[in-house]
């Protein structure tokens, strides 16, 4: 042990009765009992040990401390008269000898209460998140992201993967979300960014004869956050793998996660494998969403044509979807909160009916059925207590809203979601284009490195305007859990002329691509192995595992909502000094 202690404070118990032990801490609470006897409460990172005052001396070191005030105390271990048995330590106590103060707390009042720091307010935690992480159960969950992330190096170092870090400092790649820019102080004008992902270097390290690689990568993203996404910088499991198909890939991760979910997660059940495959196409038909939740066992059903001229408004020339909710027992003020519920989130607003008891339809739009009940009874399988939403729209809208009302409706619904277990799929055949929602142009719509279904064969028939580019699917692929995105993945697109073929699509020629991926474009003309990959994100995983809600609670030191560190004060200006070294003029914008 260190010299400031023998002995945790989650170390003693019984069999130590008589010992002299040094224990050193926080002091958690004091509380004194009479003038010469209190009771003081030490807390260190395993755990809290009740330490006894009984002298005069010992009361005049501790009187006027505050707390987590941080001490040692030399003493003898005795074994307590009134037991706790809700603690490890409860059936012993230290009556001290000697108590020393090792660090002040200088403050009377703390910003919050440690043991309930979650229940204060979130700017005040991440002001003083060092003091937030003394709280077991804010650390726990930095603890559980310490054993997984180990978890997940051992796994993949059995799979045979290297470890292999990439840089930092790169170069600006259009990869989706803004680069974080670091000015070059010897090359003014110019400037480094930090890696959105280790997309590119991953790919040169397969080129190079690297079979299998991957690191904990840090990525970097100028976007806004979300629960389950923390602005700024984030961590995934980032893999690569040579001479590798889409099933090479899955086969490793169906290997490797359910052991750890299993081991770590707050449920002890996780998807065994082969995990669930589902295209993007039958995902968005069946749950209204790309990335489903398997644990709710409600699916959407296309209803145009049984509501088509129905006279309801909203449903008049719009796809409709719908969801059948059997066994409802959900009162009328929780539908009308479910409805709004789905609105904010989705944008646009769900309706819905009910069957009661007696095979009638009542409630939401049902006076609009009333002349095609028999078929709307016989075609969506009907039978008494059970609710009906219903989402309209283009295709698009629709399936996103019916995909949100699923969602919620599987939380209201417990008998309709086996909530505690660890649902896996896979999501294939990803679109290869989309049409911008900005620009309104043909656009990748997920990784443009990603090989597509049918190779170069399909991509000239594209150019030549014989299959429409929508149409045209990728080796694109993402690793769902729960609802939520834990990666996306692809077989990588390693022919240079397939390459060119591709972009080609999206308006770029050759020049642009070898402007634009240089590296990449040059080491493929090398002779490339073909490769694919993934990269799941620690932070999510992390976060399903301890069954949190917000990201922000598995990361030691998060920034908030608006990418703000408020405990160091980032971002912040600079002296004028760095900025003439670094060849920066900082201007204001002009108000229009």
């Amino acid at each position: 042990m260190t010299q400031n202690r023998t002995h945790t404070c989650n170390e003693l118990r019984l069999e130590h009765v008589g010992q002299k032990v040094k224990l050193s801490g926080w002091m958690e609470n004091v509380r004194e009992v009479g003038q010469n006897f209190a009771f003081v409460i030490l807390r260190d990172f395993y755990g809290t040990t009740q330490v006894v005052v009984e002298t005069e001396e010992m009361m005049g070191m501790i009187h006027g401390l505050n707390k987590e005030t941080t001490i040692s105390v030399e003493g003898a271990v005795r074994e307590r008269s009134s037991k706790n048995a809700a603690l490890p330590t409860g059936e012993i106590e230290v009556v001290p000898e000697k108590i020393e103060v090792l660090g002040r707390c200088q403050y009377n009042e703390l910003p919050f209460q440690i043991n309930r720091s979650r229940e204060a307010d979130e700017t005040l935690r991440l002001k003083y998140r060092y003091l937030d992480l003394r709280n077991p159960a804010v650390k726990k969950n930095i603890v559980l992201r310490c054993n997984v992330i180990s978890a997940l190096r051992a796994a993949m170092a059995q799979h045979d993967f290297l470890e292999i870090t990439t840089p930092i400092l790169t170069a600006s790649s259009p990869e989706g979300a803004r680069d974080y820019l670091v000015p070059a102080r010897k090359h003014p004008g110019k400037f480094y960014a930090l890696p959105q992902a280790p997309q590119q270097f991953k790919q040169l390290l397969m080129t190079a004869g690297f079979d299998r690689y991957f690191q904990i990568a840090p990525c970097f993203r100028d976007e806004d956050a979300r629960g389950d996404r923390s602005p700024g910088e984030f961590y995934q499991l980032d893999m690569e793998m040579s001479f590798a198909t889409q099933g090479d890939v899955f086969a490793v991760l169906e290997d490797v996660f359910p052991p750890i979910f299993a081991k770590y997660g707050a449920y002890n059940r996780a998807s065994a494998a082969p995990f669930t495959r589902i295209s993007f196409t039958d995902a968005m038909e069946t749950y209204g969403s790309d990335k489903p939740d398997l644990r709710i066992d409600l699916t959407v059903q296309d209803v145009t044509e049984l509501m088509e001229g129905c006279g309801f408004g909203p449903f008049e020339g719009n796809t409709v979807k719908a969801i059948v909710v059997t066994d409802f027992t959900a009162a009328r003020k929780q539908i009308d909160k479910l409805c709004t519920d789905v609105e904010v989130q989705a944008g646009s607003k769900p309706y819905w009916f009910k069957v009661d008891e007696k095979g009638e339809l009542g409630g939401g739009i049902a006076k609009f059925l009333a002349d095609r009940k028999e078929r709307v009874v016989e075609a969506l399988g009907l039978k008494p207590n059970t609710f009906v939403g219903l989402t309209s729209g283009k295709k698009g809208a629709a399936q996103k809203t019916a995909g949100v009302l699923r969602s919620k409706l599987g939380a209201l619904c417990p008998n309709h979601m086996d909530k505690e277990q660890y649902a896996f799929c896979w999501i294939v055949d990803f679109p290869m284009y989309e049409i911008g929602e900005e620009s309104g142009q043909l656009e990748f719509c997920h990784n443009p490195f990603s090989m597509p279904n049918g190779g170069a064969e399909i991509l000239e028939k594209a150019i030549r305007g014989e299959v429409d580019p929508l149409t045209i699917t990728a080796f694109q692929y993402d690793l769902v859990c729960n609802g939520v995105e834990l990666s996306s993945g692809a077989v990588r697109n390693h022919d240079p002329e397939i390459m060119i073929k591709a972009f080609q699509l999206v308006r770029l020629g050759e020049e642009d691509v070898k402007a634009k991926f240089p590296a990449m474009y040059n080491a493929f003309c090398y002779g490339a192995p073909p490769h694919a990959g993934i990269a799941p994100g620690v932070d999510r995983i992390v976060m399903l595992l301890a069954g949190e809600e917000s990201i922000r609670e598995i990361i030691p030191f998060p920034m908030n909502k608006n990418a703000q560190d408020l405990m160091m004060g980032a971002p912040s200006f600079v002296e004028q000094k760095q900025l003439d070294e670094l060849h920066i003029v900082v201007t204001e914008k002009e108000e229009e």
